[in-house]
């Protein structure tokens, strides 16, 4: 029987009922960890999950969302040591004093909804109980933007490039460091128990979200954020469309607000095949692939937008994309503010879409 309300999984009914609403939202809905799943009784199940505390949310009896912590006091596996580059943080602290939360989901119908955070209150009392001061998770390009606004901070010089989980960029949350809290704006600072000097954080904390691979006005200030921004696309040859074309600077940053620009790997799958998001993604340097199974595509260069056909169709993710080269930067482009400019400025948006059709008509061209 599965308990009504907010809760830990503790019989092994409750745990199955969670690996199934696994299987459904990354199997089934996102095409992911096909390799791994049961299909045969159609189970998520991992390594992890034998240490770890599994919360659920069934406030009706029936699973609805989930999310896993993985103690530092219980041992972190080799593959989440690796994937989110601990290293450097287990050196400075306890690793009592770390979680690593993965794999939180809703079901669809509730996503936006209050569930995830209210299932969020049964993991913050065991923060709380075993004073935790950082959490540990990842997130799609797409979501980065909600993120920072939570107070979570990329760092990882090198970003998640999983088989079965696709592009993910690690992010890590501080609990107790008040005055570090206030520094970066995040909100939970309001309501964050200052422990003074006891709970400082460790300072390659600093360190790494400082020099990770993640660019954002929130990290790093408007003015060297958006510099850095017209100095890429500022570099495009005149024959070159460009996504931005034909706006003002100002016009441009409405267009890239909550816009981010990632650093990838050569070998990176920037997009997966399948995948959910709808956000685009302009390239400003290297060079990356679009390509399905062994077929290439296309060649994707700097001013090329990728992305988009899943973000104007409103479909899946039809090709996988590519890093090939060293020293790839592509900058995201959020759905949520695109859409919104297309009913608050549409004048600006219209010029963006316009500038996008064209680089499509041009692809198509160069394509017969």
């Amino acid at each position: 029987m599965i308990r009504k309300g907010f809760h830990v999984a503790e019989t092994e009914e409750e745990k199955l009922a969670v690996y199934r609403l696994r299987y459904q939202v990354y199997v089934e809905e996102m095409g992911r960890y096909r390799a791994t799943a049961d299909h045969e009784r159609r189970l998520l199940v991992e390594p992890e999950d034998e240490r770890a505390l599994i919360f659920y949310a069934a406030p009706e009896g029936e699973v609805v969302a989930t999310h896993r912590f993985s103690w530092g006091g219980d041992g972190f596996s080799k593959r989440q040591i690796e994937s989110y580059q601990l290293a450097p943080f287990l050196a400075e602290l306890p690793a009592e004093a770390m979680v690593v939360g993965e794999r939180g989901m809703v079901v669809p119908h509730l996503r936006g909804g209050p569930v995830y955070q209210q299932l969020g209150q049964v993991g913050s009392s065991f923060i709380q109980a075993k004073r935790i001061q950082l959490i540990f998770g990842e997130c799609e390009p797409h979501l980065l933007s909600l993120y920072l606004g939570q107070g979570c901070r990329p760092y990882a010089k090198r970003n998640i490039n999983s088989p079965e989980a696709g592009y993910l960029i690690p992010i890590v949350t501080v609990v107790e460091d008040v005055e570090y809290l206030r520094r970066i704006g995040s909100p939970t600072a309001a309501t964050a128990v200052d422990y003074g000097e006891d709970a400082r954080i460790p300072a390659c904390i600093d360190r790494l979200v400082t020099h990770g691979s993640v660019l954002s006005e929130r990290l790093s200030g408007a003015g060297p954020y958006w510099g850095e921004v017209h100095r890429a696309l500022g570099a495009l040859g005149e024959d070159r469309f460009s996504a931005l074309d034909d706006l003002s600077e100002e016009e441009a940053e409405r267009c890239l607000g909550r816009s981010n620009i990632i650093e990838c790997e050569r070998g990176d799958r920037v997009l997966k095949k399948g995948g959910a998001a709808r956000n685009m993604f302009v390239v400003l340097e290297g060079t990356l692939e679009v390509r399905d199974g062994d077929t290439l595509i296309r060649v994707l260069c700097p001013g090329d937008v990728f992305g988009e056909m899943a973000f104007l169709l409103g479909q899946p993710r039809a090709a996988d994309v590519y890093a090939v080269t060293e020293g790839v930067r592509v900058l995201s482009l959020s759905e949520g503010t695109i859409r919104k400019l297309t009913a608050s400025d549409p004048s600006v948006a219209a010029r963006l879409l316009l500038n996008i059709s064209k680089m499509l008509c041009l692809r198509l061209l160069q394509s017969t």
